[in-house]
């Protein structure tokens, strides 16, 4: 997942975020420095962070943009279906996704990646736009790419 041809960009951000989680293995911590590195990396974006699995819901952690959803059931909303697929889901248009909850109205568009480790899901990181069809396979592939290096790095 870690190799592959990424744009310059990517290759930047992903070379950031290796420092950041090289030598730090509390999910808290790597949580919030990937956070506040994607949120000063991106552009176009309004909220960037992860919920974590508590039960049968996710709780939200450390994030980069104005006040969340604290709670969502899984199979609610974007994250919560991301979770309950196991699988990235890329959202062009919130507002035509059944079921998404609007934590923030100005967003337009979602990406949220499940954070999977030997068959076990431990939350998400999720990328909210105000512009819709933000999310680029490039921005997918690297948004992965981070979510890897985030198991890879964490005691979870």
């Amino acid at each position: 997942m870690l190799s592959g041809a990424f744009s310059s960009a990517w290759s930047d951000i992903l070379a950031a975020a290796r420092g950041l989680v090289t030598e730090e293995r509390d999910p808290i911590a790597n949580a919030a420095n990937l956070s506040a590195l994607l949120g000063a990396s991106l552009p176009e974006i309004n909220w960037v962070g992860f919920y974590f699995l508590r039960g049968d819901e996710l709780v939200l952690g450390p994030f980069q943009g104005k006040p969340a959803c604290v709670r969502i059931a899984l199979g609610r909303g974007v994250c919560g279906t991301a979770a309950v697929r196991r699988s990235t889901l890329v959202v062009d248009d919130v507002h035509h996704f059944p079921g998404h909850i609007a934590c923030d109205p100005a967003s337009n568009a979602e990406i949220v990646i499940p954070l999977i480790r030997e068959n076990t899901v431990y939350g998400v990181l999720d990328v909210d736009s105000p512009r819709t069809s933000r999310f680029s396979p490039d921005d997918r592939a690297g948004l992965e790419a981070i979510a890897h290096l985030y198991l890879a790095a964490s005691d979870l």
